[in-house]
């Protein structure tokens, strides 16, 4: 997945925002192309967003 498309799955986390995860190493992995891009393998997404699913109380 592009960096857009994460954002759009996220519905509403800024760019900034995203970056600034990856900065903490919270965000998911991604995996850098030779020319800068990133990328974020769906299923690597997917297992980042259940990690922090919260049960409801």
């Amino acid at each position: 997945m592009t960096v857009p498309e994460v954002l759009v799955e996220l519905n509403g986390v800024s760019r900034r925002t995203f970056y600034r995860w990856r900065e903490m190493g919270t965000g998911p992995s991604v995996l850098k192309l030779p020319n800068g891009e990133l990328r974020v393998w769906r299923s690597a997404f997917m297992e980042w967003l259940w990690e922090r699913e919260e049960v409801g109380s």
